[in-house]
Parts: structure tokens; sequence; C-alpha cells
């Protein structure tokens, strides 16, 4: 246990923006139970139970036998900036110049650098409230603000255009959006995206896209928010749809007049992105790989299809059924248990008398977080049943 002091030196005050991560806590909370005996199911972490296929491992393997792991250029690989413009030719019909993709070390490194390039000091950012906490804080890192707007079911949690139109103000810079989205697993319909990037555009602003769970999409095909415009920054990753998160793989597009800028912060934040991981993410394009993956969505999707109506029938609430992700954001607030309309209440009790490890909406905004929970169905569909019996006996359902 790690007892907290006073430090020697007087921290950064940016520092004090950054709020605790609760997915995190809890999954000590979890450890600690684990190391005590008891079984838990997690379903609390985004991380998928598949881990990197075999074409991917044999080329990580062949790149340490050549020995490829010096550093590369801060822009990556010219090969696998090619194979991901090539991807987004066949999979959304946009053509993308391979000079204006930039890999990353993971989306986080993605998200840090946009931030880094765009957001001066007090810059205010318009984000979706509730969204995926670290967003906010690389707009705070950088100095900036990030303006959180209410964003209810009746908006599938997400910004409309209309929300440009009221919240931007003579400090907004841009909006950082997410879709799919992280926690509700909800995308923005296209045409709506498109009304928010003319929204934006008209006031001078940036966009930048989280588009790490795209390749997870379970109804309508996705368009990406690279069909509307040249000057949309898009980002992107290996850890969902290729699951390969410890990889710590990502990549970014960028307009045409931003390359150099960008590659000048990666070269001095970052150096490259591992050398070894962009090797192995030649594998992931390959046929017999893609295969793979779209077999691994259609699990995800068979998995939401059971975890969605079985929420509802343990008093849960699934106002939006997600479209894309392995996310489900439920209301708790009719679930049968004191700690109804608390999500942090309710959470520690699920853990510790049901051994189901779930996330408050504690860690995604500040509108309305006491009354969800977020589900992580990136787990194996057995242990998914498992999770729903045993809140069944919680809660004195039976589902």
């Amino acid at each position: 246990m790690t007892v907290a002091t006073e430090p020697l030196v007087k921290l950064a005050s940016r520092v004090d923006a950054i709020a605790p991560f609760y997915v995190m806590e809890l999954a000590k909370q979890a450890a600690q139970l684990e190391r005590a005996g008891r079984d838990i199911i997690h379903m609390g972490i985004g991380e998928p139970d598949f881990t990197a296929p075999e074409p991917v491992i044999e080329a990580a393997a062949q790149a340490l036998r050549r020995g490829v792991t010096k550093y590369t250029g801060a822009l990556g690989i010219t090969p696998l900036r090619e194979a991901i413009s090539d991807y987004y030719a066949r999979v959304y019909g946009v053509s993308i110049d391979p000079g204006r993709i930039i890999l990353t070390a993971g989306a986080s490194a993605a998200l840090l650098l946009a931030c880094a390039a765009l957001v001066d000091r007090d810059d205010e950012v318009l984000m979706p409230d509730p969204s995926y906490p670290c967003n906010r804080h690389f707009v705070a890192a950088t100095e900036g603000k990030p303006v959180l707007v209410p964003s209810g079911p009746e908006a599938r949690f997400q910004l409309s255009a209309n929300d440009i139109e009221t919240h931007w103000g003579p400090r907004t810079r841009g909006v950082l959006l997410a879709s799919p989205s992280n926690p509700t697993g909800t995308s923005i319909a296209p045409a709506e995206l498109e009304r928010i990037v003319h929204a934006v555009r008209a006031r001078g602003g940036f966009t930048i896209v989280d588009e790490i769970y795209q390749g997870l999409w379970y109804d309508a095909r996705p368009v990406s928010a690279l069909s509307f415009g040249d000057d949309v920054v898009t980002v992107n990753s290996f850890s969902k749809y290729f699951n390969m998160t410890g990889w710590r793989l990502g990549w970014l597009v960028v307009p045409p007049s931003m390359i150099d800028a960008f590659e000048k912060l990666a070269q001095n934040l970052f150096i490259c992105a591992s050398a070894l991981a962009q090797h192995a993410a030649l594998a992931c394009f390959e046929p017999e790989t893609i295969a793979i993956y779209e077999g691994r969505r259609l699990e995800f999707k068979r998995r939401r299809d059971f975890v969605v109506p079985a929420l509802s029938s343990l008093g849960f609430s699934v106002p939006v059924v997600p479209d894309g992700a392995f996310y489900v954001y439920a209301d708790c607030r009719g679930v049968p248990h004191p700690a109804a309309g608390d999500s942090a209440e309710l959470a520690k009790a699920m853990l510790h008398d049901a051994g189901v490890a779930l996330v408050p909406g504690l860690d995604f905004g500040v509108h309305a977080p006491r009354n969800y929970i977020r589900l992580s169905y990136a787990t194996a569909y057995p242990l998914i049943e498992e999770a729903v019996t045993r809140l069944g006996r919680l809660f004195g359902r039976s589902v």
C-alpha cells in the first residue's frame, strides 16, 4: 500500500487538474480481493480479452531476428503508413496520403501530440459529457480548458452541431470527439458529424475525432470523419480492433499543412513509436489476419446482443444501445438494491458482494455521473453469463 507524503519539491499546478482514474482504483480493489482468494469477473477495464493473432506475433519474432529494433523516423516506417492508407481506401472509401499518417506510441501519445500542436493556454475545447476522462486531461495538461457539454441519451451521449452553436465562446478553439465513444459505445451519425465539422470550420476551429473503436461496429458501417475534409485530425490505435493494447502503437491523420509541426513535436516528445510494434503491425493488414479480426468483431457483437437485454432484466436501463466499441452505459437508478442511483456505491457492492467489477460514471464527467455505470463486454462470453448470474443473485432477479 502506497502511503501519501508531502513532496519535497512543489509539484506543478497542472497535476491538480488531473482527477484520479476510478477505473484503475477499482481495478486495484479487485486485485486485492483476488489476492485474498476471491474469484472476480472483470468487466471494468476496456481491454480486449483477445491478444494479437499468430501472424502478428510471428511478424514480431521475425523483426526481432532481423534486428529491426532501432529508432525509426518520428513519423514511423513508410510501409506501415502506406498499409494504413490502403486500409482507409479499402474500408472507408477515403484516399489519404501516407505522408499525413503519423505513427505514435499509442492513441494516448497521438492525443497528447494533437493537443500540444493545437491548444494554447486558456483555450477552451468542447467535448461531450460523458467522455473518456483522459481526453479532458490531455487538454488540461497542455494548459487548455476542457468544456464538458451535457450530452444525454436523447443525443446518443454525443455532441451535436447545435451544441457547437450554443456553447462556442470567445475562448473556444475546437472540439474533441470520439466515435464510437468510451464510455457509451455510441457513434455520431455521419450527417451530424458532417454538420459538426462544418460548424467548427466556420468558426476557424479544429476538430479532433478519436476513432480508436471504429473497427468495432455492429450495425451500420461507420464513416470516418476524414470523409468531411482534409482539415480534420483523427486518432486511431492498434489496441482495440487489432488487439495490441500492450504494444503501445497508434496513429494520427493530420492536415497536410500540419505535418511539419507534428513531426517536430513527435521528434522532441517521443522520438518514435516502438520499432518492433511497427514492423509487427504490418501483418495486421494481411487478408488472413483481417479475417481473424472480423471473426472477433462478430464475437463482440454476440456479447453485446446478450448483455444489453440481460442488463434490462436486472433492472438497469440501457437508454441507447451501443453500436460500436465494447461498452454499455447503463442507468442504475432502477436496480433493486439500496445503492440504486449511486453508481459509485453500487459498483462497490457489485464488486465486494457479487465479485463483478464494473465502473461507476464518476470517471466520465460531471453531468449525472452517479446515474450510470459502464460495463465492458471485452471478456469471454461464459464469464459474461456468469457475471449476469451473480448480479441476478445480488439483486434478487432471475435472468
